[in-house]
């Protein structure tokens, strides 16, 4: 679970009758982030099976590696595999002429072994000892190309199962330690891999790592210009600061010239390195406030509008909005820092979120919405920034048409664009002008398909629009208008239903609306 003091974010200004459902979204974001890089975009740990550079030299990737392999050559590459853990022991025991050559040759051995199938035979190699024999050969004095080698078999190692991952621990030290200036750069930013791999796994392990000071050399190999090590690196401090705890992110914008770097990776870097900038964007934004307050004065906004207006990579375009949408997810200051009415920004930002909406990409349409339903929870300005715009005929579009999760997201802008800010007496005032006119364009369907949903919040959601429109339709319409589009059928599902505060909420407003008296009067 996320750590409690973490800050929650402000997409909660439809309360009372519609609820504070996402009062922790950043946070949950933030913490759920990391399945969804696996699933959709990057793995949140990394397999090595290229050198790092220009190519690992020695010609043995030659098209087995993608290869599924049958149960009877697994069982040859793990005789192998043991093989050659024995012939590295025996390597490392060697103290004679052309011992380094022998350890060298040992490791490129395993190495090979462990980065050429879709199933690598990690758990033999650590069976057979592989991982003290590695440590043993990232001790300071050794060749680059041995600290590599053994390097590029602990990143392998790290990136397999849970507790192979944290067979990596005597090693972290070591790891930690070439990442310094004395180090060459691929040795450094091959250890830096190793690293994020642990980092990815879990929050202990990103503990022990902060703990043993990885934060500052990962930090200082962000600040170069160009480079696959300052990507690598930026990936490895997404994984570090991912939390749920927000120390991390906040001791890293802190640091000197992290800030700079970021600015000026996002403004010149290539989409690959502006993507991993941008996943540690994500994670400052959505665990600091310390970082969001300094974010939000520098050039960062700006930059990422701009990235979301000329890119069409969905493995950018996705952190970018994401770190777009944790900025104006805080509170109605910072949103009103960023998004001045009438300003070129505000108009940017309106212009690729509406460029998001029209994607075929449902992950771009569902992260566009949930940025505008914080929009929507802003001031009256912002809620009228967004009414008067383009978005909402293809917010309606999207309520009823649009995948599930997506349809969710879109909800909470429509019902935010109906209620007005800071209402004091724990009753949603409506902005009546507004819910008139979005029942009027068609989305009250769209919502009362939410009520039916199985999803609990979907249904919450549904049913706090319902009462919107039950209490504040002009002429007391509103029952008639829920009536006709089947509603009162969608609310009766739940007069028995085992959730009790949507069972409560049914029978609240089938009573209220619809008991003995309704219909008499016609």
């Amino acid at each position: 679970m996320a750590d409690s003091s973490l800050p929650s974010p402000r997409r909660d200004s439809i309360k009372s009758s519609v609820g504070s459902v996402a009062a922790n979204r950043r946070r949950q974001h933030a913490i759920a982030v990391g399945k969804e890089r696996r699933d959709l975009l990057v793995r949140a740990k990394r397999f090595c099976r290229i050198g790092i550079g220009d190519g690992d030299g020695d010609g043995d990737g030659d098209g087995v590696d993608n290869e599924m392999i049958m149960d009877e050559e697994l069982s040859i590459l793990e005789v192998q595999t043991s093989s050659a853990v024995d012939e590295l022991k025996s390597a490392v025991a060697y103290q004679g002429k052309g011992a380094m050559q022998k350890r060298i040759h040992a490791l490129r051995e395993l190495r090979r072994l462990l980065s050429r199938s879709e199933f690598p035979p990690v758990e033999t190699a650590l069976k057979a000892g592989a991982v003290s024999l590695l440590v043993q050969c990232l001790s300071f004095g050794s060749p680059d190309e041995q600290l590599l080698e053994a390097a590029w078999c602990l990143t392998n190692i790290g990136a397999g199962k849970p507790e192979e991952t944290k067979s990596l621990l005597p090693a972290i030290p070591l790891l930690i330690a070439h990442l310094g200036e004395r180090s060459s750069l691929l040795v450094a930013e091959q250890c830096a891999w190793a690293l994020g791999n642990v980092a990815g796994e879990e929050k202990e392990l990103r503990n022990i790592l902060l703990s043993q000071g990885a934060l500052l050399p990962l930090a200082r190999m962000l600040l170069p210009n160009k480079g696959s090590s300052v990507k690598t690196a930026a990936w490895a401090l997404s994984n570090l600061i991912k939390g749920p705890d927000s120390r991390a992110a906040t001791e890293l914008i802190r640091i000197d010239g992290v800030l700079d770097a970021i600015i000026r990776h996002l403004r010149k870097a290539d989409d690959e390195l502006a993507t991993e900038v941008a996943w540690v964007i994500v994670y400052l934004s959505a665990l600091s406030d310390v970082a969001i307050s300094i974010l939000v004065k520098s050039e960062v906004v700006q930059l990422l509008v701009e990235r979301l207006s000329t890119s069409n990579s969905l493995q950018l375009l996705i952190p970018v909005l994401r770190s777009l949408g944790n900025l104006v997810a805080v509170d109605s200051h910072t949103i009103s820092a960023i998004l001045i009415p009438g300003s070129e920004i505000t108009g940017s930002v309106l212009e690729v979120l509406i460029k998001c909406l029209k994607s075929e990409h449902r992950v771009l349409k569902k992260e566009a919405s949930w940025v505008l339903s914080n929009i929507a929870a802003g001031s009256m300005e912002h809620k009228q920034l967004i009414y008067t715009s383009d978005v909402v005929p293809l917010l309606i579009r999207l309520l009823s048409s649009a995948p599930f999760d997506v349809r969710k997201e879109v909800a909470y802008v429509l019902g935010n664009l109906c209620v007005a800010p800071n209402d004091s007496d724990g009753k949603a005032k409506l902005l009546v002008e507004n819910l008139v006119s979005l029942v009027g364009r068609g989305c009250l369907v769209g919502f009362i398909d939410l009520v039916r949903s199985a999803d609990t919040e979907a249904a919450r959601l549904g049913f706090q629009f319902l009462e919107m429109v039950l209490r504040g339709m002009p002429n007391g319409d509103g029952p008639r208008l829920v009536e006709r589009e089947d509603g009162i059928e969608a609310m009766e599902r739940f007069q028995f239903h085992e959730n009790e505060e949507l069972r409560n909420m049914a029978n609240c407003l089938v009573d209220k609306y619809f008991g003995e008296d309704y219909g008499l009067d016609e």
